[in-house]
């Protein structure tokens, strides 16, 4: 039978982890983002080298596993310990929370600069040219016209990306980081009760993921005045 106080108990053990599962994610997605937005812009506007230099990128991140990632910046770098701190990098390269940040951030970069590339290159050259008819050019141009029309199309691949980070960083506690599945780890093997603790492990997930969703889903609808307009009429 399923003890439900256990469960209970599980259940606020297990959101003990919840704030620094969120602060993995969003560091992450921030930070894989900002790199994600350069090398699209690279990708877009910076000739054969610069295709070639996002392209390989993409190809070594996109094409290997998160996990073996993690554990070469984590364990593999620890082999150059000594470099590192001639360096004055060991401070970061030392702490699991940084190497799992650093890995995240990698592997979300990678993914979101083909997003946010699609989305570029889906802004219609009549689109563009009406606003250079405005008046519009260079930055103005980017941010007023480009910028919004791209994020609108590439959002819904985004929030995939935004959800799979999400439920990614549960790898960060194959090195020893208690997040949410780190803890129910550390529960498992305290107690034997796997069954009852990753099914409140998921239940946990879910609710965030829920959350994020609908968060997304505002500001798909924000981001889209034809969709508010149809509501008002």
């Amino acid at each position: 039978m399923t003890d439900i106080d256990f469960m209970w108990d599980t259940f606020l053990t297990l959101l003990s982890g919840v704030p620094l599962t969120l602060e993995l994610a969003i560091t992450s997605i921030l930070a894989g983002s900002a790199l994600a937005l350069a090398l699209s812009l690279l990708a877009v506007t910076g000739g054969a080298i610069g295709r070639s230099i996002a392209g390989a990128y993409v190809f070594v991140f996109r094409g290997s596993p998160l996990l073996v990632q993690m554990f070469l910046i984590y364990y593999g770098l620890g082999q150059f310990r000594h470099g590192l701190q001639d360096l004055g990098l060991w401070w970061f390269f030392r702490e699991p929370y940084w190497c799992a940040v650093l890995a995240l951030t990698l592997n979300t970069a990678a993914y979101c600069s083909e997003i946010f590339r699609g989305g570029l290159r889906a802004v219609s050259s009549q689109e563009i040219e009406a606003a250079r008819a405005c008046g519009m050019s260079g930055v103005l141009l980017f941010r007023r016209i480009i910028l919004p029309i791209a994020i609108r199309h590439a959002l819904p691949a985004y929030g995939n990306e935004i959800i799979l980070m999400l439920k990614a960083t549960a790898l960060a506690s194959v090195i020893t980081i208690m997040e949410v599945t780190g803890l129910a780890g550390k529960l498992i093997a305290d107690s034997f009760r796997a069954f009852e603790i990753f099914v409140v492990a998921g239940a946990i997930y879910l609710a965030i993921n829920f959350i994020v969703t609908r968060m997304l889903l505002l500001v798909e609808f924000w981001l889209s005045p034809h969709m508010r307009m149809r509501l008002q009429s």
